[in-house]
């Protein structure tokens, strides 16, 4: 049962962590691949349990909400993601080991102990991965959600572009396929979803925005999300409050690009909504609060970018440690200063509390200026804290700590229960990205991408169509590969990553992979139906069920809609 939340005078929190990173088990490794997933685990997912149990373990008050994406959970769930951690933890540290030897020979105390710091962090990182955790991270998560410390939220099956999708039955299968994995992971169905990069899209006659041009007339996202049983899901602050997008991705681009209204809608970012739809149940929104979001994510101003904190971009040799901080984020970074871990640890505390009086701030205004009880709706993607900005998991520990006793720090279901929508509202188009609309996902950098989506989407309905009356076990396991392979194919990294130039070529490489394997696997196909599927064929299947093995049930009906 949820938990009765009782008012407040001013008002509630809700902390959201979205966490994802996108397949790369089986495809590389660094710079680009499962280097990314060792060190989130290592320097965001870790860190981010031990602060929730030390919090269990005291009894405080506040709780969070997590969004775990599906994709995610598929590879802390393989036997290939626990072996290769615990080989990535005794890489680190022997390379801090062979550092701290470095910094003695050269008479560099200060490094040295900063050396001696980073191999005990691996070793606490390893010591908490197998003694605490038992090599089950998931199984940790789960248990703190069934103590209603946290509240796990799902998302589309592999972080799908959602809007942008060409066809309802692509939709429904990321939106049923991630709703399956978060139930065999977490051993319930979810009451709320992070729809991926807070991309919204209501009903209307849609067409491709790349091919031949045919318009016709589609659900709004909240109608396919209500149909899974679904009660909310979050947005950005200009969907619901208009004016100018903040744009989370922003500080990644030289040009603005601003296609929202600037135009405000009288509404506020920290009431909650329902949303007018055709489905039989209305849906729940959240709506970023900008005020306390823009002191993370701005790149001009965020508590990231404060001189104190470790620079991340400087290493020690290639693939090295960090040994410098911030200094100035104008500077080269061959002009940092040597980290001072105390320094820091005091800004993430001052930080903490200039959040703190900024949320208490912003409920107290928006009770006296609505007599209501409000809301202030803090996202963030989970990788932030630990990895882009290492001393985020202290700074989040500080604000909950400090914020408790004057305001009550929710999940997102228990606040609704609560306060649930007062108003029915429609939304436009838009998502968080830079710009507040598609842009990031959809330039003239990407469209070719969309273009093999939107091919592959269209084949695999014609395959399915196909090869309903085929009983064959061979040519099952092809259907249920060349959807996860579409699957895959769909994540929004990719266009992401090409158009933030970060792993350009990692992602285009991904792409073509994803398309050549499908393209291959219907070859292949045909051959199987025919009963002439020959041995280095089999093989080749094998191989690549084994290297894209994720969602284990996939159900190939999913790409079926209701009737």
């Amino acid at each position: 049962m949820q938990r009765a939340v009782p008012p407040t005078p001013l008002g509630h929190v809700v902390f959201v962590l979205h966490t994802h990173l996108p397949w790369v088990l089986g495809h590389g490794r660094w710079p680009h691949g499962e280097a990314w997933l060792y060190e989130a685990t290592a320097e965001c997912y870790l860190p981010i349990l031990r602060l929730l149990d030390r919090l269990e373990a005291g009894a405080r008050k506040g709780s969070i909400t997590m969004g775990i994406t599906p994709v995610l959970a598929e590879m802390l769930a393989t036997p290939g993601f626990r072996a290769g951690f615990l080989a990535y933890l005794e890489e680190r540290t022997s390379r801090s080991e062979t550092d701290r030897a470095e910094f003695e020979a050269a008479g560099d105390p200060g490094r040295q102990s900063a050396a001696a710091a980073w191999s005990a962090f691996y070793e606490s990182a390893r010591s908490d991965f197998v003694e605490t955790y038992d090599q089950d991270l998931l199984g940790a998560f789960a248990k703190l959600q069934n103590r209603k410390r946290i509240e796990i939220i799902v998302s589309a099956a592999t972080h799908g572009y959602l809007p942008l999708l060409g066809r309802d039955e692509s939709i429904n299968a990321q939106l049923a396929t991630g709703i399956a994995s978060y139930r065999r992971c977490f051993g319930r169905r979810p009451r709320g979803i992070w729809l991926p990069e807070c991309a919204y899209r209501p009903g209307y006659n849609w067409s491709r925005p790349v091919g031949p041009a045919r318009a016709w007339l589609r659900p709004g996202l909240e109608e396919l999300v209500g149909r899974q049983g679904l009660r909310y899901f979050f947005v950005d602050t200009h969907l619901v409050a208009g004016g100018a997008p903040i744009g989370t991705y922003e500080d990644r681009f030289e040009e603005r690009r601003l296609d929202a209204t600037r135009d405000g809608t009288g509404l506020s970012p920290n009431d909650p909504y329902a949303l007018s739809s055709r489905g039989r149940r209305k849906v729940a929104i959240l709506a970023r609060d900008p005020r306390s979001s823009v002191q993370v994510w701005s790149s001009d101003y965020g508590y990231p970018g404060d001189g104190a904190y470790l620079e991340f971009h400087r290493k020690h040799g290639m693939d090295g440690l960090r040994y410098w901080r911030v200094t100035d984020r104008r500077l080269p970074l061959r002009e940092k200063v040597p980290y001072d871990p105390e320094a820091a640890k005091e800004r993430a505390d001052a930080h903490a509390d200039h959040f703190a009086s900024l949320v208490i701030g912003t409920l107290r205004e928006h009770r006296e200026a609505t007599g209501r009880t409000g809301v202030v709706v803090a996202p963030f993607d989970t990788e932030l804290f630990g990895h882009w900005w290492f001393e985020g998991p202290r700074w989040l520990e500080a604000v909950l700590r400090k914020l408790e006793g004057q305001v009550d720090v929710v999940t997102a279901s228990d606040f609704l229960a609560a306060h649930r929508p007062r108003s029915t509202i429609r939304l436009p188009e838009g998502s968080w990205g830079q710009g507040g609309h598609h842009w990031v996902w959809l330039n003239d950098n990407t469209r070719w991408i969309w273009e093999a989506v939107y091919r592959a989407e269209d084949a695999f309905i014609d395959v399915l169509h196909a090869t309903r009356s085929h009983k064959d076990p061979t040519v099952r396991r092809i259907v249920t590969q060349l959807a996860r392979e579409l699957l895959l194919l769909e994540a929004s990294d990719w266009p992401f990553l090409v158009t933030t130039v970060a792993a350009k070529d990692y992602a285009e490489g991904r792409v073509k992979e994803h398309v050549g394997t499908f393209d291959r696997l219907r070859t292949v196909l045909e051959r199987a139906k025919e009963g002439t599927l020959a041995p280095d064929d089999a093989s080749w299947l094998v191989a690549v069920e084994e290297r894209d093995s994720l969602f284990p049930d996939l159900n190939p009906e999913s790409w079926t809609l209701e009737s």
